[in-house]
């Protein structure tokens, strides 16, 4: 008998028919009058009848015809939302999808598969497995270890053990030993009583990061969870089974204990849950979807899905990422900049920066220098200006290399921390198969990568500041020699007047959110976990510092492009002409005033993507093959094909250069 799972302001209903030949307008009246049965004021209708509504698939959101027989516009078990007439303008609608879920609309799973062992993840890796590009599994060396681990805790259990966490309760609780028989009760209490976390969900992306995370850090094989238990958790990743995670509530020591626990609450099919297939719904109906079985916690189990550090870890892989790709490319469109504004690259000169030899300021001038090399990449731009009486630039032009560059070394900093916190064991109590014993530690402690991501906001900060001042020479005619504003009949048009105010309000909102979280600390769990690392925060506020960065930039890219207009029909460098090129492939030039979000919000999309990176990096790489000795080692911020998402880049002929 098929089934269907159904939406109804925010009840989930299961709904099965007898008959497939009726129609998605009786489901979604069955599902009404359940619905109404259930509720005290029969949900304010006096009957079925009173009640208009259109149907549609949780999957895709798509709008389903209520005279369509089941059998053809639905699979069995599949799940759909009913939408009372008005309900979608009422602030208390509760949709089934979560915000940004157009991502996953077109959601294929993936069919490769990483193997992890808990000792070599990347950020990369994490990233990739957060946007859903592949499954999960165990390597054989991860789950001998896995087995032994879980062979102390059994051990532990039958010799009636005092243990921290395994015969005891927690936190303050830590002296209360628990009867045998309530071993497996203590470990769901735990994980429901923590569950306590508020705000926003976290987005199926991130929180397949931290749900894979997770599994990562349980695959080390010191948590003294069973085998059995973590193949089910990596059953639910690889169908894409999201539990409900919010955004706060961890302080980050001991571990992110409300957001893990929220993690958890779902892989025991309790809370709500998401799949691309299902939606929002309860956890118990989206795993049976799928035909999988909630978690049954054996002891210890609860505790070690619940702590470490993987929330802070897993946000601060994504802005890792982020700040790279970010920083790589606000190389470029300062140059470009530098170019509309007729600026000198004598400052790039390789023997001024060998004087000053920071990893991160040298590659920065030299990108500079590859994608700005009048003899290399003849412009003729530059060479309208080359006798000109200005001998040196402002130092938003002339200081890029040393502004840019810390910001590179930061990122490569942080990276390093963010890297080994991947595949650290962030447990408490340790459990040390080849010792066969456990140990109270406090590595579940955030500091670590709290404070990094701290530091990484101050750094990627000053890319978004640097960027608004030279959006201000741009738009300011007594300092570019442009129009104002650039745009034509100024006065008439605006052009980019409250571009640069938008830019100008990020980074005063940046530098608020750039003071560090990891300074504040407040006793918790009645002082026995008296000093936190605020961890949680530092991370969530470095990704929304990245963001304000890749959206200041993108409006300087804007405006550099509309600056080349009113340049032509000079020219300038080969790499340059191609990233304008790729501009205005999305965003028009300026003849008038017109709307202009969508272009802002269009040259976001290309440095998120990574685009302005993809059609620079190959000149700049043929400039270093050229112009870089063959036993001078790359820099590690250096072009790599994996950085272009493994894509076939064909390097440029010398002719084409």
């Amino acid at each position: 008998m098929p089934r269907y799972t159904v939406h109804v302001r925010g009840e989930w209903l299961a709904v099965p028919c007898q008959d497939a030949q009726l129609t998605v307008g009786w489901l979604g009246r069955e599902a009404v009058r359940r619905y109404i049965k259930n509720k005290p004021d029969n949900g304010g209708f006096a009957s079925v009848d009173d009640v208009h509504f259109l149907v549609r698939r949780c999957k895709g959101l798509g709008l389903l015809d209520n005279e369509d027989r089941l059998e053809v516009a639905l699979e069995d078990n599949e799940f759909v939302e009913v939408v009372i007439e008005g309900d979608a303008m009422s602030p208390d609608f509760i949709p089934s999808q979560p915000e940004g879920v157009y991502l996953y609309s077109k959601y294929r799973e993936p069919e490769k598969y990483i193997d992890l062992d808990g000792d070599s993840l990347t950020t990369e890796d994490l990233v990739n497995l957060g946007k859903g590009h592949y499954k999960i599994k165990l390597t054989p060396t991860a789950e001998k270890k896995v087995q032994k681990s879980r062979e102390v805790i059994d051990s532990i259990i039958k010799e009636k053990t005092v243990v921290y966490g395994i015969t005891t309760g927690f936190g303050k609780f830590a002296r209360t030993v628990i009867p045998i028989n309530k071993l497996q009760e203590l470990q769901v209490n735990l994980v429901r009583s923590h569950s306590s976390g508020v705000g926003k969900p976290l987005i199926p992306e991130r929180c397949r990061m931290l749900l894979a995370l997770r599994i990562n850090v349980l695959a080390k094989g010191y948590s003294g969870i069973s085998l059995e238990t973590l193949k089910q958790v990596i059953e639910m990743f690889n169908a894409s089974c999201l539990p409900y995670v919010p955004e706060k509530g961890t302080v980050g020591a001991s571990g992110d204990l409300a957001p893990l626990s929220h993690l958890a609450l779902g892989l025991i099919g309790e809370g709500k849950m998401w799949s691309p297939k299902s939606g929002w719904a309860d956890a118990k109906y989206v795993l049976e979807a799928h035909g999988l079985k909630p978690v049954i916690l054996k002891p210890k189990e609860g505790l070690a899905l619940i702590n470490g550090t993987q929330m802070i870890t897993s946000l601060g892989c994504e802005a890792v990422e982020r700040a790279s790709a970010i920083a790589r490319q606000a190389d470029i469109v300062a140059a470009l900049t530098l170019e509309v504004l007729k600026g000198t690259t004598k400052a790039f000169d390789t023997d001024i920066h060998a004087l000053r030899p920071h990893r991160g300021q040298i590659e920065v001038a030299f990108r500079f220098r590859s994608l700005l090399d009048s003899d290399h990449h003849p412009s003729e731009i530059a060479e309208s200006h080359r006798f000109c009486d200005r001998v040196q630039d402002a130092y938003t032009l002339r200081c890029c290399p040393q502004v840019h560059g810390v910001v590179n070394d930061t990122i490569a900093f942080v990276k390093n921390i963010i890297t080994i916190e991947l595949n650290s064991a962030t447990d408490n109590p340790m459990v040390f198969a080849n010792r066969g014993e456990t140990i109270s530690g406090g590595n579940f402690h955030g500091e670590y990568p709290a404070k990094a991501l701290d530091y990484l906001a101050i750094g990627i900060h000053e890319l978004a500041a640097i960027s608004e001042r030279r959006i201000e020479r741009l738009c300011n005619p007594s300092l570019s020699e442009l129009p104002a504003f650039l745009v034509a009949e100024g006065g008439l048009n605006s052009g980019f007047m409250i571009a640069h105010c938008t830019a100008a309000a990020l980074v005063s909102e940046n530098k608020a959110l750039c003071h560090p979280s990891s300074v504040d600390s407040l006793s918790t769990s009645a002082a026995t976990e008296d000093h936190v690392s605020m961890g949680g925060w530092a991370a969530r506020k470095a990704l929304r510092v990245i963001e304000h960065v890749e959206q200041v930039l993108a409006i300087e890219l804007l405006a550099a492009c509309q600056g080349i207009e009113f340049l032509r029909p000079l020219k300038t460098t080969t790499p340059l002409e191609k990233v304008y090129d790729l501009v205005r492939s999305v965003v028009r030039p300026w003849i008038k005033d017109r709307f202009m979000a969508p272009d802002i919000e269009a040259a976001h999309r290309l440095l998120l993507e990574q685009k302005v990176w993809e059609v620079a990096a190959p000149y700049i790489e043929k400039y270093r093959m050229e112009h870089i000795p063959e036993s001078r080692p790359l820099s590690p911020t250096a072009f790599s094909l994996k950085f272009l998402h493994k894509k076939s880049t064909k390097i440029p002929e010398t002719e084409d250069l």
